[in-house]
């Protein structure tokens, strides 16, 4: 943690992340190379460089939807969330495995053209106004590689301190049509090629699961303002929050709030890190310092504020107990605002 840029350290966990990522990616291709002809819808064996760039392009849509479905699974289930906090190496790995299917492309189909293969890719089909059958499905194809490839370049922590952490969350949002681009340049592209088959499934069920898990995610964390009561929101039973945890409310305003029990207190705090937006809601408290298990940003539950030397400030949130229930003010203190905290009744159990 600090006032001014540093650089984010490796640890083990993400070692042991990358390693079965890249294990994983690797077994992956390696079956897709073995697989039998037919299963793949090919009449006959094709040639190795047409395989290769098939498994490249089949593990890269496969690690796109993977990243795509963790966001969702963290919402739904907490088990999910170490698979959330270092994403952004699975996107950087996705977009690697993503630009080698683009280089055996290049070297086989497009190699042999009297044309610069990178100008026959761009304007040997230009017929747009087609439908699906003779659209050129590879500016799908193009669009996507591109977006991947600047999300990557710009996943370090120094390009989201440059950009301001909005701007960088903007400029990620290119994911979603990335993936849509994958889905639109593997249907009308390879799929048209050839009768359903294995490839055909993984992507239909890859893009269901996309759609399903991000729709079961937004209804199960839809801000209900059925708990809104005299301005303020119900935040449900305190004896139910465990000492050191949090309970994460949704307000109106789609802002998230942390509520921490800490020692038979209780604390409201912005769920978002000032660093890079991280949940601080599910962070570890130690002596009412709560750490953001992204990239270890520390704030006092009293008062929103780093310890010193550091500067960095979040808002906070009035709570008060009201009929045994919790009550949140859903209008924020200015960031670096102490707040009172509300005791927790004595004999309640946490």
């Amino acid at each position: 943690m600090s006032v001014k840029y540093v650089p984010v350290q490796w640890n083990p966990f993400k070692w042991a992340y990358d390693a079965v990522v890249l294990i994983a990616a690797g077994l992956f291709i390696w079956m897709f190379l073995r697989v039998d002809a037919a299963a793949l819808g090919y009449e006959r064996e094709v040639s190795g460089a047409i395989k290769n760039a098939r498994a490249f392009g089949a593990c890269a849509f496969v690690l796109l939807t993977v990243i795509l479905c963790i966001g969702p699974l963290a919402r739904l289930s907490p088990r999910f969330l170490p698979l959330l906090y270092n994403r952004r190496h699975l996107g950087v790995i996705t977009a690697a495995i993503a630009t080698t299917h683009a280089y055996f492309i290049l070297g086989w189909y497009f190699a042999f053209s009297p044309v610069d293969k990178y100008q026959t890719v761009l304007f040997a089909n230009t017929s747009y106004a087609q439908g699906a059958g003779g659209f050129p499905f590879e500016a799908f194809g193009i669009f996507a590689l591109l977006s991947l490839l600047v999300l990557a370049a710009t996943s370090h922590d120094f390009w989201m301190k440059f950009l301001t952490p909005p701007v960088w969350k903007g400029l990620h949002y290119l994911i979603y049509p990335a993936y849509a681009a994958v889905v639109a340049h593997v249907a009308w592209g390879a799929l048209l090629d050839r009768d359903h088959s294995a490839f055909a499934w993984i992507v239909y069920i890859g893009a269901l699961l996309v759609v399903g898990l991000h729709l079961a995610a937004a209804f199960t964390s839809r801000t209900d303002t059925s708990g809104l009561m005299d301005g303020w929101v119900e935040a449900g039973d305190p004896e139910t929050i465990a000492d050191g945890r949090a309970r994460i409310v949704t307000l109106p305003s789609g802002d998230r709030v942390a509520i921490f029990h800490n020692a038979g207190v209780l604390h409201a705090i912005g769920n978002a890190c000032a660093h890079q937006n991280g949940p601080l809601g599910e962070g570890r408290v130690k002596d009412c310092i709560v750490t953001c298990p992204w990239h270890g940003f520390e704030y006092d539950l009293r008062t929103g504020r780093s310890p010193a030397p550091f500067t960095e400030k979040i808002p906070t949130y009035k709570l008060a107990l009201k009929d045994g229930l919790l009550r949140v003010d859903p209008t924020p203190n200015p960031p670096g605002t102490a707040t009172e905290p509300v005791t927790i009744p004595k004999g309640t159990p946490a």
